[in-house]
């Protein structure tokens, strides 16, 4: 029976122990993968609070996973469906969302859901005025997505736009391109008529769900 070098089954061990980890890394992805997605179908019609629907929020995590996003930016928590769902994705790429929320009850409640989901690691939540800090971030960001007041949109692209890095992506949510989306989307309206004109940004309309603006920022 031949017998193994102890020292050479010690360095044998430790390459497979950093292979694994490296196979695993950034995130634990198979456990966090199951705990997510069970969580949202346990959860799927119970979003209220001015939540997205679950289609915005597929669309939202597969812009961050295909672009490889990692420094991503929410204006308007609500109790946290985006967010979970941002989160996720940047679980996969090895970023972090901050997230900005005003209401301390719905913040409160955000903070529980991201907690339940697991997903507190990648999550920085903040309870604040967004038209205050969204001036006061440093970024640079590579994905935001602005779901707050209306009537601040176009006042939250213009305060984030140079932290906005090239080739990074800005969405904003209930906009729309049709008649009603003029009647009562005002701001949101502005913003997208706004963004559009921009040169240096590629805009279109995803209206799969609520109606996501989706823009990414060229060079000049």
């Amino acid at each position: 029976m031949r017998i193994i070098n102890p020292f050479i089954a010690l360095i044998v061990f430790a390459f497979l122990s950093v292979a694994i980890g490296r196979a695993q890394s950034p995130a634990d992805s198979l456990g966090l993968d199951e705990r997510v997605r069970q969580y949202l179908e346990n959860r799927e019609d119970n979003w209220h609070d001015m939540n997205i629907p679950p289609v915005d929020g597929q669309l939202l995590h597969d812009l961050i996973v295909e672009n490889n996003y990692t420094r991503a930016l929410e204006i308007g928590t609500s109790t946290g469906h985006s967010g979970i769902w941002m989160a996720w994705a940047l679980s996969k790429t090895g970023g972090k969302l901050i997230t900005i929320e005003i209401d301390e009850d719905r913040y409160r409640e955000a903070l529980k859901n991201f907690e339940e989901a697991g997903l507190i690691p990648y999550i920085d939540a903040r309870l604040a005025d967004a038209h205050q800090l969204v001036k006061e971030l440093d970024g640079p960001f590579d994905f935001v997505f602005c779901d707050a007041d209306k009537g601040w949109y176009k006042n939250y692209f213009v305060d984030i736009y140079e932290k906005l890095e090239i080739d990074g992506c800005y969405t904003a949510h209930n906009v729309s391109d049709s008649g009603w989306g003029r009647l009562w989307g005002g701001g949101a309206h502005e913003f997208y008529e706004y963004v559009r004109s921009l040169p240096d940004m590629e805009t279109t309309l995803n209206d799969e769900g609520n109606g996501v603006s989706i823009s990414y920022k060229r060079s000049k």
